[in-house]
């Protein structure tokens, strides 16, 4: 990871979605509130990094709490860094 989180940094999270289909997964801006301690690691070294999200949606505020940093696969659940535009 070229950047280290720290509280207040921006970040995105990627949503859940709804199993029906109703709410596709997506990306919401997100607040860093805590960082986690590092204490796993990926099989390849690489630390697992968790963070605590303010996720900010269309439809109001919810705090997520031990989100997974993940750059490469942007599953549900996970925080990235924005993409540069």
């Amino acid at each position: 990871m070229s950047q280290a989180p720290s509280i207040g940094r921006i970040v995105h999270y990627v949503s859940h979605g709804t199993p029906g289909g109703e709410y596709r997964s997506e990306c919401r801006a997100a607040i860093i509130t805590a960082v986690q301690p590092v204490s796993e690691q990926y099989a390849d070294g690489t630390p697992l990094i968790r963070a605590d999200l303010a996720v900010l949606n269309p439809e109001g505020m919810f705090f997520n709490r031990g989100c997974e940093h993940s750059e490469d696969i942007h599953h549900g659940g996970t925080w990235h860094w924005p993409e540069r535009v």
